[in-house]
């Protein structure tokens, strides 16, 4: 090739590099600065609120708890009892034991004096078939409780019999692995009491990191910050992304995921779109988007909302092999989303949604872990051949990994002065050290992950959902409180 072409495409690569790197680190600012005036305000309006009006109210619409259980034996029990203590007037509990091969059943029946009962409800979303039916609690004390033991069909087709069986005006979906606080329902319910103008559609919270943390029947005891590098930078990693991107996409009304660890929905608009579908592996987001598109389809004037509460704990991996197959996941999900719904993409029927959020997420999210390994290609290239400049090349890699840090900085500062939920001492240095740690420890496993679900979308016809061992939330002991 000629030398003076190999010089052009250099120059032109050089320039959209920097393009890219600009645009990125404005939006982040952007939607940085967004969240903080956000965040704020709800603070200060929600410090006045008393919840205790929602939750001793007649009138509180009812809402069921879907929580769909695989083989979760080893939570199972306290994490139910977790979700029977919410501090709410008018709800019901719904598990959906989706064909699991351990005992989570067995144990749900003994801790919670199951009985099998006809119970009659309507099918509006096809399913797969029950296996042992649907069980009641002959205490009193579990009379919100439902468990449906139904054949294996995933996680999404678990949570639409949890849609069918409901008879609530909303539904709350969550992990049943998930540590829900118990005034949760009630901040959630919130917004879709408060719209007026604009339907509230769906719901979403922040999802913490219960790693490490203190907790006994059901209820969160003490927050501790883990030990582990990989746990560390995880919670680093969920401050970024729920402080620093949720809150400001909800107040651009063009948020398009509410986390599948919790979320809460209007159970009508579930049911007209056809509830969750059973062939992506991103079934949380897929489904807004599919929501937020029938209402502008339907032209009715709609929200999705985002407190930044800390309302949901959840156990994140623990190792690099149970990591990189959940964050494959994720990448994978994004993408059948993205393509499932591409004629949102750049159209202006659709405002916000097709012309700004959509566009975001396809280049900043989807495509971001191409883009770096392009770069990492063309800089072993631009080496290979002798032609870097390596002050421009230094001068870029720090400024990223120093935008990185302090971005993660930023985020840490706005959970001290907002929520603070790390109280203990030293815990503000641990989190410095893994802001500086984590783009050179953490990231390039995060790159891997992605890589690896690009790959498997396009190239693995077995696309599984993938597995997350769990090991357990922390019980309490003496010492831990002290």
């Amino acid at each position: 090739m000629d030398s003076s072409l190999i010089d052009i495409s250099i120059y032109v690569f050089h320039f959209l590099f920097i393009v890219y790197t600009v645009l990125v680190i404005l939006s982040y600012i952007i939607l940085a600065a967004i969240s903080a005036k956000e965040s704020i305000e709800y603070v200060k309006k929600n410090s006045f609120v008393n919840y205790s009006e929602i939750l001793n109210s007649d009138v509180a619409p009812s809402v069921s708890i879907i929580a769909p259980a695989y083989n979760e034996s080893l939570n199972i029990v306290e994490n139910v009892r977790s979700l029977l203590s919410c501090h709410y007037v008018n709800y019901d509990v719904i598990i959906v034991n989706d064909g699991s091969t351990d005992d989570s059943l067995k144990r749900l029946i003994d801790a919670y004096s199951l009985v099998k009962v006809r119970y009659l409800y309507d099918q509006p979303i096809e399913t797969k078939e029950l296996r042992e039916g649907v069980f009641k609690s002959t205490n009193p004390a579990f009379d919100k409780l439902i468990v449906v033991d139904k054949e294996n069909g995933g996680k999404a087709d678990a949570l639409n019999l949890g849609l069918n069986v409901s008879d609530s005006k909303y539904v709350a979906c969550i992990d049943v692995d998930c540590l829900l606080l118990e005034d949760a329902i009630q901040k959630m319910i919130k917004p879709f009491l408060e719209a007026t103008e604009k339907k509230v559609i769906a719901s979403g919270g922040v999802i913490r990191i219960a790693n490490a943390c203190v907790i006994k029947d059901g209820k969160l005891l003490a927050v501790n910050f883990p030990d582990k590098m990989l746990e560390r930078a995880q919670v680093l990693e969920y401050l970024r992304s729920f402080l620093l991107g949720r809150m400001a996409w909800s107040r651009l009304n063009g948020l398009l995921i509410i986390s599948g660890a919790f979320g809460m929905f209007d159970k009508k608009v579930m049911i007209e779109v056809g509830g969750y579908d059973t062939t992506t592996v991103g079934e949380d987001m897929e489904i807004v988007v599919r929501m937020r598109k029938y209402m502008k389809d339907t032209n009715t004037l709609y929200k999705v909302a985002y407190i930044p509460d800390p309302l949901c704990w959840t156990e994140a991996p623990d190792s690099y092999k149970i990591l990189i197959s959940q964050r494959n996941r994720w990448t994978r999900g994004t993408i059948e989303t993205l393509k499932m719904h591409r004629d949102i993409g750049l159209n202006p029927k659709y405002k916000s949604l097709g012309m700004l959020s959509y566009p975001y997420w396809y280049v900043f999210e989807r495509m971001a872990p191409l883009i770096e390994i392009l770069g990492i290609v063309y800089l072993v290239f631009l080496i290979l051949t002798e032609r870097i400049r390596w002050e421009f090349a230094i001068a870029i890699f720090l400024a990223a990994y120093l935008f990185t840090v302090l971005y993660s900085l930023v985020a840490m500062f706005y959970e001290e002065f907002t929520f603070r939920q790390y109280k203990k001492k030293g815990t503000g240095i641990k989190l410095v050290v893994t802001a500086v740690l984590e783009p050179l420890i953490f990231h390039p496993f995060i790159l891997y992950a992605a890589l690896r679900g690009n790959f498997d979308f396009y190239f693995n016809k077995k696309k599984k959902w993938g597995k997350m061992t769990r090991k357990g939330l922390s019980k309490v002991s003496i010492n831990e409180l002290k």
